[in-house]
């Protein structure tokens, strides 16, 4: 069924909301941690703080804005795949002229919004996606996916121009202007071989060294960024404060599997190259420097999201820092308990030995949509509106994907993130998503990334060598992907 989409007025009115720093929910870890925010599914799903931090001040009221698509034929039903909450509350929420129906429907106009949801656990979610996006251009009106959403650890392979299931944004009507105030590495996770960009992002997930403010007084003499920055501004200097802190009894990390995705963060050419597996240099040196710190007692080699990790997020449990997030921070660092560290204001957040990220979630234009009108708004809406970004930074605590409202932000004095002992974190995130550099990403880093620290942990262990576990992990990985050889 076809009707007409008729443009909608609503006035936007920006409230007040208690600031928990910057950060965006994510879902249960299923493979590497959620996928942590995903490895494959990252964080836990993120419940909002019980008054984390100090209070912001009152934005500005935004003009009214327009929201939906000039009169045009299009479709009666919106179809938007997802694998959790998340995106469903930021229509909800900030979605001007979105009317909630009940969990699973809502309204924009007359156009019915279904949602879609399929969890990642066991790839469900990528099954699913599979399934569904190749044929939807021949599917009935009604059964059309309109807009899906990924993550960067597998968006190339959704992206990807050969795959033809995203839509290139171009085609939607969006021009690079449009996004001129998105950080560069959002845009080259979801950009194809060919240049074109094929989904936005609402997040910027840039992330840091999160420490223990009462450990860094104890060694270091100071729990000041700038003193702290300097025990920890590259790998080598890294190594040293954690003897340090093993001398006090502190663990410099909870785990060896805090400190991966910085590194990998920061490889010098992609997982794959000519259809071999190569182990970069930075890839090696985690390996190296982590199995020093196990054998020091520096670290542990427990498992992201488990018990063991995170007792360091209180007092007894002795650790000195955590890599993550402003997400972690304000979400699973159990900052509605009193008595740990993030409850008591004892975290600072610092750029640490290398910038990285970690995590985000993609809004995708599915080909054969019969909505582009109406994603297109969305689109621009969600990522690129000042006023409908701010909201949703301050409201609900992510790290938007907007350079002058991180700018703004970092420049407010009443913004204070009470996790970090009143430390305003935007203008460091902002700084650190400038650093992020996303031109070695490729569509097999999910499956090297898991099986490679799967099989290191038995190294660390001392289970293997280093060449058996080097063994393990070319074995697995050509099991995963037949058509690629072991170096």
């Amino acid at each position: 069924m076809r009707k007409k989409i008729v443009s909608i007025m609503v006035a936007s009115a920006m409230t007040a909301a208690m600031l928990a720093g910057c950060g965006g929910a994510a879902q249960a870890p299923a493979a590497e941690a959620p996928a942590a925010e995903t490895p494959a599914a990252e964080a836990p799903a993120a419940e909002t703080p019980a008054a984390p931090a100090e209070s912001a001040a009152p934005a500005e009221s935004a003009a009214p804005a327009e929201s939906a698509a000039p009169a045009g034929d299009e479709g009666s039903v919106l179809n938007i795949e997802v694998w959790n909450e998340e995106f469903k509350s930021r229509i909800t929420d900030h979605y001007p002229g979105y009317e909630k129906v009940d969990d699973t429907t809502g309204k924009i106009g007359e156009v019915k919004v279904n949602w879609i949801i399929t969890p990642s656990d066991d790839n469900a979610y990528q099954n699913n996606l599979d399934t569904v996006l190749p044929g939807n251009a021949d599917a009935a009106a009604d059964d059309k996916v309109d807009i899906f959403l990924v993550e960067a650890d597998y968006a190339l392979k959704y992206v990807d121009a050969d795959a033809n299931v995203a839509m290139p944004l171009k085609d939607l009507g969006i021009a690079d202007g449009d996004l001129s105030k998105q950080y560069q590495y959002t845009k080259d996770v979801v950009t194809d071989a060919n240049g074109d960009l094929r989904g936005a992002s609402w997040q910027a997930c840039s992330a840091g060294l999160i420490y223990n403010r009462e450990a860094a007084k104890e060694v270091l003499g100071s729990d000041d960024p700038a003193e702290v920055q300097k025990a920890v501004a590259d790998w080598k200097t890294f190594n040293e404060t954690a003897k340090k802190m093993a001398d006090k009894g502190y663990k410099m990390t909870s785990t060896v599997n805090d400190t991966y995705r910085v590194y990998s963060n920061n490889v010098s050419a992609p997982w794959v190259q000519d259809n071999a597996v190569v182990v970069d240099a930075n890839i090696a040196q985690w390996v190296e420097d982590s199995k020093a710190m196990v054998d020091a007692k520096e670290t542990t080699t427990a498992e992201l999201w488990s018990d063991d990790w995170s007792k360091g997020f209180y007092p007894d449990g002795k650790v000195f820092c955590y890599f993550g997030p402003a997400w972690l921070i304000n979400f699973s660092m159990h900052s509605d308990d009193a008595t740990s560290i993030a409850g008591q204001g004892g975290w600072g957040l610092v750029t640490g030995p290398q910038g990285f990220y970690w995590g985000g979630t993609w809004i995708c234009a599915a080909q054969g949509t019969d909505n582009p009108t109406l994603v297109k708004d969305i689109i621009l809406t969600m990522t690129t509106d000042d006023a409908v970004m701010e909201e949703i930074a301050v409201k609900d605590s992510d790290c938007v994907n907007n350079k002058d409202v991180l700018t703004k932000l970092a420049g407010d004095s009443s913004f204070g993130n009470a996790i970090l002992g009143g430390q305003n974190p935007y203008q460091m995130l902002a700084d650190g998503a400038e650093l992020v550099d996303m031109s070695n990403i490729s569509i097999y880093d999910q499956g090297c990334n898991e099986e490679f620290q799967a099989a290191m942990k038995n190294y660390f262990d001392g289970n293997a060598t280093y060449d058996e576990a080097l063994a393990q992990f070319n074995k697995a990985i050509v099991e995963k992907y037949p058509e690629l050889t072991a170096q």
